[in-house]
Order: C-alpha cells, then structure tokens, then sequence
C-alpha cells in the first residue's frame, strides 16, 4: 500500500514539472514568432527570459528525475536552434 501512495505521489510530481517544461516551451515559441514579427529590444528581452525560465525548469526536472538528461538535453538544444533559425532570418 506504501509504495502505491509514493509511486502516485511521485507520478503527480513527474506531472507538474513536465506540464511546467511544456508550457514554459510554449511560452518561448509565442515569444520568438512575436520576436520574428516584430523584431524590437522589448521582444528580445522577452525572447531572453523565456528561454532561460525554460532552461532552468528543463535542469530541475533533470535534477529532480521527472526527464532523463539527454531528453532534457535534446529539448534545449531544440529551443536553441529554433532561435538560432529566427536570428539568421532577420
């Protein structure tokens, strides 16, 4: 019964901290199209902060064990070219 209660704890952690990373994720894209649109410093700050908010959320999940590292490591990589793609466009 005990391990019941901590597997489902564990699964309602895993949960949120995925949700969190795939919203977070969702953030920076609407960011970055509204960056690509209207390229201005304001956008860019914006750009910044979501993507270093996704990043870090991306390593606590790693840290915490809800994304295994290289999963973690594709989606950032993933983030960054995404950027990198809307840079050279500009």
């Amino acid at each position: 019964m005990k391990r019941i209660q901590v597997a489902e704890r564990n699964r309602l952690r895993n949960k949120s901290y995925k949700s969190a990373v795939k919203t977070l994720t969702k953030t920076y894209y609407s960011a970055l199209s509204e960056y690509a649109s209207d390229p201005s410093d304001e956008n860019k700050k914006a750009v910044d902060s979501s993507m270093s908010a996704a990043f870090s959320k991306i390593d606590k999940a790693v840290k915490r064990g809800s994304i295994h590292k290289n999963a973690a490591a594709r989606r950032k990589s993933k983030l960054a070219h995404a950027r990198k793609q809307h840079e050279s466009d500009s």
